[in-house]
């Protein structure tokens, strides 16, 4: 029985694995976004990793939950060693596109938004390449974690199409679009606004930089 179980959560895993390749590898050919084959494997294992809460969440004695991104910055900053630095820049930058990407519409009317999820994980990614580069000696990673941080929002928008579809149900959901459109220049939010018919500007009025 144990060997049953065991080899199911492999299947399943194996699954989720070859879903997200496929779903991420359309969604960016849909955006016109290219991405190095070895970025979408990185994204495509952050998701099969992140469909297991244990290893989203941070588990405590109380309860499940989600480390504020500004205490992951704060741990990183006080670090005792590169390594841990690197960890925990590594876990900000990892939810931060997660968040951003699969569960945007719940930062709707929260304290922090998609802007600052984007900021905080383009630069922790940024940092990352650095790191890599500079303390590990390791390029490979470091081109991951610079095109991460380069197309940050294009990440974004691919992974909003893995979670949701190019859909919109109600008047709400288009101006949540044109929210987004302002404050990050995200060409899938355009895209689907001019679809729509609602006219808009050729450029957002505060595009994240990295």
């Amino acid at each position: 029985m144990k060997t049953h179980t065991s080899t199911s959560k492999v299947l399943i895993h194996s699954n989720l694995r070859h879903f997200f390749l496929d779903s991420v590898s359309q969604a960016l050919k849909n955006q016109h976004t290219e991405a190095d084959a070895a970025t979408v494997v990185y994204i495509v294992n952050l998701l099969t990793c992140f469909t297991r809460s244990e290893n989203f969440f941070e588990q405590s004695s109380d309860k499940p939950a989600l480390k504020p991104l500004a205490l992951h910055y704060h741990d990183a900053l006080s670090a005792q060693s590169e390594l841990e630095k690197h960890m925990e820049l590594q876990r900000l930058g990892d939810v931060a596109l997660f968040v951003s990407g699969i569960f945007s519409q719940s930062l709707a009317n929260k304290p922090v938004g998609l802007d600052y999820y984007i900021n905080m994980g383009g630069s922790a990614y940024a940092y990352l390449a650095d790191i890599s580069d500079r303390q590990f000696n390791d390029s490979a990673f470091s081109d991951i974690f610079t095109e991460l941080s380069d197309k940050f929002v294009m990440f974004v928008d691919a992974l909003n199409e893995v979670s949701e579809g190019i859909q919109t149900s109600s008047d709400t959901d288009l101006l949540r679009l044109h929210e987004i459109w302002l404050q990050t220049g995200s060409q899938r939010a355009k895209k689907i606004l001019q679809q729509k018919g609602l006219l808009i500007s050729d450029h957002p009025l505060n595009p994240i930089r990295h």
